[in-house]
């Protein structure tokens, strides 16, 4: 999976329209980030990836961008 095809995974996850997301995005200023979002985000790691994210880790992030650094083992640029 590529860095577009995360985001627009993303997108999805969140209901946002596709192409919303392009990185910078504070996760504050997403309606849709919320706890359902975060535990709906685990589970989209663990369903692509089969990877879990760490809840400490998941807690620090602030940006889209952030959540792109704890798969970025898994997702090419």
């Amino acid at each position: 999976m590529n860095r577009n095809e995360f985001l627009a995974a993303l997108d999805e996850m969140l209901e946002l329209d596709p192409g919303t997301l392009k990185g910078g995005e504070t996760l504050d200023g997403i309606d849709s980030w919320d706890s359902l979002a975060v535990i709906s985000f685990i589970a989209l790691v663990d369903e692509k990836f089969n990877t879990v994210v760490a809840g400490e880790d998941l807690a620090k992030a602030k940006t889209v961008d952030d959540l792109l650094a704890l798969v970025s083992d898994h997702v090419a640029a």
